[in-house]
């Protein structure tokens, strides 16, 4: 249980791969300390000179299931502004990890998991995941910011306001996800393509991740952190007490 790093896993020569995994029972749905584990974990994969490209996988049913809500009413406003932080903190070590980051997403990828796949260079998935910011019926907002590079515009607000989720199938299309496959070979797929990436220069890789960050449309730090204030907001104001009330117990 919880953050995990290797540089061999079934099948995979050493070759500059290096495997993130996360593993909170039942759902991924991660305490404040998972989102800061996850930061460091993909910062000290990413400072490492031989690591010339890192995958981001997780154990279970599903890739993420957000923030865990049980610790936020447990904990209250202490929780929120400890998540707030943890999740800005996982959400840039993913984006400005110095190598290329490729997701590997099985089953449901719901809130925070947005804003970790929205942040990698490049998604594999498996035919059973599916993609959604239930943050409205959560009494929560924010990652609007990670589903609109995942998605145009129009459809990210759609989904937004409905907290409807997204197939890997449909995200294919709109070639946010580089590859569909069978669940069991989700990680195998994930492996080969960052085997593909891996074999490339690695200063050079560097300084290709450091350029196509920098001709980036979005600031997406800046961009998340302003949604930021309004779930605080709501929070504040009672609003999102009385969403997660009739939503009841679990994580989101």
């Amino acid at each position: 249980m919880g953050v995990s790093t290797s540089s061999r896993e079934k099948g995979m020569r050493e070759n500059g791969i290096r495997v993130v995994t996360v593993d909170f029972p039942p759902v991924n749905a991660l305490p404040v300390d998972g989102w800061y584990a996850l930061a460091d974990a993909v910062r000290a994969a990413g400072r490492d000179p031989a690591t010339r490209c890192v995958v981001l996988a997780a154990e279970g049913r599903g890739f993420n299931a957000g923030v865990d809500i049980k610790e936020l009413q447990a904990r209250g406003p202490d929780a929120l502004v400890g998540v707030n932080r943890g999740c800005f903190e996982a959400f840039s070590a993913v984006y400005e990890c110095a190598v290329p980051v490729v997701a590997a997403v099985q089953g449901f990828c719901l809130g925070g998991g947005i804003g970790l796949v929205g942040n990698a260079d490049v998604i594999v998935a498996s035919e059973d995941a599916s993609f959604g910011l239930p943050e409205l019926d959560r009494g929560a907002l924010g990652a609007a910011t990670h589903l609109a590079r995942l998605v145009p515009q129009h459809l990210m607000r759609a989904l937004y306001f409905t907290s409807r989720t997204i197939t890997a199938a449909e995200l294919h299309a709109h070639g946010s996800v580089w590859a569909v496959v069978p669940r069991a070979e989700l990680l195998d797929a994930a492996l080969e393509l960052a085997g593909e990436i891996a074999a490339k220069d690695g200063e050079l890789l560097r300084l290709a991740k450091a350029a196509i960050n920098g001709i980036d449309p979005v600031d997406v730090r800046r961009s998340y952190r302003f949604e930021q204030g309004f779930t605080f907001e709501a929070s504040v104001s009672g609003v999102a007490d009385r969403v997660r009330s009739s939503f009841g117990k679990g994580g989101s």
